[in-house]
């Protein structure tokens, strides 16, 4: 019986581990490490203009939070931050992880974040639902049908709807308690592809063009969104994460199950498998509707204050505070 023979690497005569369909290349563990973050590096330099000497007016470093999740994804994110900026002195890189509050998913990923933070010697900030007065999202899925029973605008909203906005309001409140200058978020070419699509799909472009990054068009009261691996494919992401043996969970959420991203992610891959490249060609257009809406001085952005905790919305009282007075009702 013949064995599987593995192809070798496009730039040396080692084993490939990862096949880039579209470029062609196949690449080995040194050289995707060696591409993933020439085109990080590439990109950060786009999103993120830093001086010589980035240290504030009080002398303090430049402060760039990086928001972790125990998974592949932000963990290769932590490793090209302080690969490409860990040695600078004007520069400090502090990683921050939200529990959410999830039996058997939240607890082990952290313990890798834990792990990893500590080999990177990178400081590690921990904030939990319950810190900033949500339930545990275990117990926000116990009581959603009674909350969409009572509340018009909750039905048909998924478990995500709910830990996405609570998510993003522990992420700020990560940002606070650090002052950050600017926060930079894992998400790969997969997800910001996803992402794209499901905006245009509700035809909800403002949507879109709010994505991160976010520095060239900052929001008051908010520090920037930086996504320094918006390019690289999530396959490419997984396979470095394997080479260089670095902990990370590879648990799903429990909660996740039916989430329309989970549909989007299933069209993205096809689409991909059909067209190589069609992700980032999605990428692409973003870029292009983004430098559009830049022209017509439009933003897509209408920010206010929320009434109520004065936090930054579109509405008169934000998402967060709408869905904790639901909560309040039931506990």
């Amino acid at each position: 019986m013949c064995g599987l023979r593995i192809e070798p690497c496009s730039r040396c005569d080692n084993p490939s581990v990862v096949h880039q369909p579209y470029s062609g290349q196949r690449l080995c563990g040194r050289h995707l490490k060696a591409s993933i973050r020439k085109r990080v590096s590439k990109d950060m330099r786009n999103q993120l203009s830093l001086p010589k000497d980035a240290r504030r007016q009080d002398g303090l470093p430049f402060t760039l939070l990086a928001a972790v999740s125990g998974g592949k994804d932000s963990a290769i994110m932590l490793l090209m931050l302080k690969d490409i900026l860990g040695k600078r002195r004007d520069v400090k890189i502090i990683a921050g992880v939200v529990d959410e509050g999830i039996d058997g998913y939240r607890s082990p990923s952290i313990k890798c974040i834990e792990d990893l933070c500590k080999t990177l010697d990178v400081e590690l900030l921990q904030l939990s639902y319950e810190d900033l007065g949500y339930a545990r999202m275990d117990e926000v899925v116990r009581v959603m049908p009674d909350i969409a029973d009572n509340n018009p605008d909750a039905r048909g909203m998924m478990p995500c709807s709910y830990c996405g906005v609570f998510r993003r309001q522990s992420l700020n409140a990560l940002a606070e308690r650090s002052n950050a200058d600017v926060m930079a978020l894992g998400h790969n070419l997969d997800d910001m592809a996803q992402s794209i699509l499901m905006n245009l799909q509700k035809g909800e472009i403002e949507r879109s063009v709010r994505l991160a990054p976010h520095t060239g068009s900052p929001i008051d009261g908010l520090p920037p969104r930086i996504v320094p691996l918006r390019w690289i494919p999530e396959q490419e992401i997984h396979a470095l994460a394997m080479v260089l043996n670095i902990p990370f969970f590879h648990g799903e959420c429990p909660h996740a199950a039916g989430a329309q991203r989970q549909n989007s992610r299933d069209i993205i891959a096809a689409l991909e498998t059909q067209t190589p490249g069609a992700r980032h060609g999605l990428l692409h257009s973003l870029e292009q509707i983004r430098n559009m809406y830049s022209t017509s001085n439009n933003h897509g952005q209408d920010v206010k204050s929320c009434s109520i905790c004065g936090g930054v919305t579109s509405r008169e009282v934000c998402q967060s505070c709408t869905m904790r007075s639901w909560l309040e009702e039931q506990f």
